[in-house]
């Protein structure tokens, strides 16, 4: 790592300190101490709403997407409360349910008719935990499997 022709290593973690693994040693990040003196420690932070507004607005441009004001808004509400990548998601089949009711712009109306139609994450970990008892292999704790019918 310390080549002038050495690779450039990202490292990305959320672990405190905590210990090293396969020592009895602790450290933060649980990184070696030789190894995080070499580092370039770089602190980020969540996306503002105008930075995630920004995100929206160049987005919809280079896919050449029209989208009224209220509809970015709305993404850029979706883009905080659930994730950056599901709100870009968001706007391509935005686009296609505007252009199957021949409009010039996405409006509003066709986020949430979107929004409905694809679930994020957590939308989708909740539907799990909800009907988990109606899949074949339930692997949640303290459930009790259901015998199969034959």
């Amino acid at each position: 790592l310390e080549n002038e022709l050495a690779p450039i290593v990202v490292i990305a973690t959320n672990r405190g300190i905590t210990k090293i693994r396969g020592t009895n040693y602790k450290s933060p990040h649980g990184i070696p101490i030789d190894l995080l003196d070499r580092l370039l420690i770089i602190q980020t932070k969540p996306y503002s709403e105008e930075e995630l507004r920004l995100i929206v607005d160049i987005r919809c441009e280079e896919e050449d997407v029209e989208m009224t004001d209220d509809a970015k808004e709305l993404l850029t509400k979706i883009g905080s409360e659930t994730s950056l990548r599901y709100a870009m998601q968001l706007i391509t089949s935005s686009y296609l349910i505007a252009k199957r009711r021949k409009a010039a712009e996405v409006d509003i109306e066709d986020v949430g008719k979107s929004y409905s139609l694809f679930v994020d994450v957590k939308r989708s970990t909740q539907f799990l935990i909800e009907y988990q008892d109606q899949y074949m292999f339930n692997e949640i704790k303290g459930l009790e499997a259901q015998p199969m019918e034959s």
